[in-house]
């Protein structure tokens, strides 16, 4: 893989998925929603999609063997997700601290206004997950949005993102960059 250029203030992307069992609720999917936008995310993209059991397996393929494997790629393959590219200065280590701890009971009492915290079942059915390094981003972005090009959006949108002005489309549920005033058609 070759490693794509970024100027020193760039923004960072990160993969960030709302789970079958946030997004069977609207009110809780919305919620999530909501704490992405009022913490300054960009949103880069967002689709929603059934996941096939042979994607899921794919995806958790460094979990094969232990003991929560099959119970996690059951459930994510047991309904609707929402996969959104985010991006923000530091996007992996805000959106992991937003979702709080992995298992509900520690995010309860460690991190109680966290998205897991809030809204989380089980260790399973907690709500969220999103990437832990900017490999693993990288691969899992490239796994929910094969036709996303990380390239081509640090060289032609993050610097148009980065440095506004920027527009959240409700209809769409992304963020674009504006024309600079005065510049657009009159």
């Amino acid at each position: 893989m070759t490693s794509i250029l970024r100027s020193p203030q760039a923004l960072q992307l990160t993969l960030a998925l709302i789970k079958p069992d946030a997004v069977a609720h609207p009110l809780i999917l919305e919620a999530v929603h909501q704490q992405i936008l009022s913490n300054k995310f960009l949103i880069v993209r967002m689709r929603e999609l059934l996941w096939r059991k042979e994607d899921c397996q794919k995806f958790y393929r460094e979990h094969e063997g232990r003991f929560f494997y099959q119970r996690l790629v059951e459930f994510m393959a047991s309904g609707p997700i929402r996969a959104y590219i985010l991006a923000h200065k530091d996007a992996i280590q805000l959106w992991r601290t937003m979702m709080g701890p992995t298992r509900v009971f520690r995010a309860r009492h460690m991190a109680p206004d966290s998205i897991r915290g809030s809204f989380g079942l089980t260790d399973t059915r907690n709500t969220t997950h999103g990437s832990d390094s900017v490999v693993s981003a990288s691969r899992e972005i490239a796994a929910f949005f094969p036709d996303f090009s990380e390239q081509h959006w640090y060289e032609k949108e993050e610097p148009q993102l980065r440095c506004g002005p920027v527009h959240y489309s409700p209809e769409g549920g992304v963020h674009f960059a504006a024309p600079a005033e005065g510049l657009g058609p009159a």
